[in-house]
């Protein structure tokens, strides 16, 4: 018999885990400290911050800050106390999901407390045994952690792959008609880590020929992408066809919480089964009160310039990097995955040098976040970024490329460079 504390004392620690010793503080968990932004201070210094998911830049906006802070006095941070079915709804909750459905044109929603939660718990209460679910093999962690839950039969499709989707639906709709389950095609509106669009408009095409539902995961794209921000189903033209659709608000919002919007029955239905809501403590006032006003911010006049301001400063860093030679994929909405050739010890040995030297401040993402064999340094842009600090950047990754392939970064493949010796 095994004792299991000893079994994880002995274990490498995982993926990410292994690194640790070396790692903590510096590559995971590091502390940026300073008023949010894109320049802040990390271990003293100033940086410039390409690593936040505040893409609109609300985070400090003086009216968001101002409804946030008069929210907290009013109503505290325990408010409502409970879960939503026990003591925990409100006119409030429900004012803001009457203005979630109808930005989305979606008959209704339901607030999560967390995206990731929210997420987990809609697939759950969803699928029965004899379902199936069918997901691009490159879907976010809560996709796949909502799929494991499922008690049927799942199956993936190579990313953004519209043969291998068909194909894949093939073999679900031939198991559900010996089975009588139903199909659930789930698929991310932005793929966070890339950049890149999930092929929604190609995805709805398929509806003509095989019957399924679509569920989006769109938190990287609610409130920035499309004409409006409504989202990556409107950005394709396809909002109709979505049936169930899913926004967060850690991005274009910098908040904390999510929703999932779609017609009134299954909505409702949702709220009597979602078992992240139903024991677990509802969304604090404070953040529902300011949700409401990021919201009205993203519907205005206002919200439609920071979405070009957001999507300028994008373009900018996309087109640099790809002039300058840059692998960077299909990027096209605001995350920008520069992709290096070398493994981790070259790519934390660079980390080291954009901070220390450069001053410049981005995540570096190893498996299991991306597919095996690959290191990028993940770059996100927002509205509270300048042209300077494009130029700035562009600048410091050619010569810091320039470093690479001279060997400056060698050394040990696996090894995460020993921070006590600085580049």
């Amino acid at each position: 018999m095994t004792d299991i504390f000893e079994r994880i004392e002995k274990h490498s620690g995982g993926p990410l885990g292994q690194y640790a010793a070396k790692a903590f503080g510096y590559y995971m968990f590091p502390k940026l400290e300073g008023e949010l932004g894109p320049h802040m201070k990390f271990q003293g210094k100033d940086v410039l911050v390409w690593s936040l998911n505040n893409y609109l830049g609300l985070a400090n906006h003086p009216e968001v800050r101002k409804a946030d802070a008069e929210a907290a006095a009013k109503w505290g941070l325990a408010y409502p106390m409970g879960s939503r079915m026990m003591t925990g709804h409100t006119d409030l909750h429900e004012r803001f999901e009457r203005e979630l459905a109808e930005f989305e044109r979606k008959e209704d929603a339901f607030l999560f407390n967390f995206g990731y939660q929210g997420i987990l718990s809609t697939i759950d209460a969803l699928m029965d045994r004899h379902d199936v679910i069918v997901y691009d093999s490159e879907a976010h962690a809560c996709l796949i952690d909502g799929a494991r839950l499922h008690m049927g039969k799942r199956m993936t499709y190579r990313h953004n792959d519209y043969e291998s989707c068909e194909k894949t639906l093939q073999r679900a709709t031939k198991l559900c008609e010996e089975t009588g389950g139903g199909i659930l095609l789930i698929t991310e509106g932005v793929y966070g880590m890339t950049g890149a669009l999930g092929f929604l408009d190609k995805i709805v095409e398929l509806k003509k020929k095989y019957k399924f539902r679509i569920l989006i995961d769109d938190a990287h794209g609610f409130g920035n992408m499309g004409p409006t921000g409504r989202g990556t189903s409107e950005h394709f033209g396809v909002m109709d066809d979505i049936d169930l659709y899913i926004g967060a608000y850690a991005k274009s919002m910098a908040s904390i919480g999510g929703f999932v919007a779609g017609p009134k029955k299954i909505i409702n239905y949702l709220r009597f089964n979602m078992r992240s809501q139903i024991y677990a403590k509802s969304l604090p006032m404070a953040l529902v009160e300011g949700g409401l006003k990021r919201l009205e911010i993203i519907r205005s006049k206002e919200g439609d310039e920071l979405r070009q301001k957001l999507f300028t400063i994008t373009k900018a860093l996309q087109d640099g990097f790809r002039n300058l030679g840059f692998e960077i994929g299909p990027a096209e909405a605001c995350v920008t995955p520069v992709q290096i050739k070398g493994g981790v010890g070259q790519a934390s040995r660079m980390a080291v040098d954009l901070r220390e030297n450069y001053g410049i401040f981005c995540s570096v993402v190893i498996y299991p976040v991306i597919p095996k064999g690959m290191v990028i340094f993940r770059i996100i842009s927002t509205a509270a970024h300048s042209m300077e600090d494009v130029e700035r950047t562009l600048k410091a990754f050619t010569e810091v490329r320039a470093k690479l392939d001279a060997g400056y970064y060698d050394g040990d493949e696996g090894d995460i460079v020993d921070m006590a010796v600085k580049a």
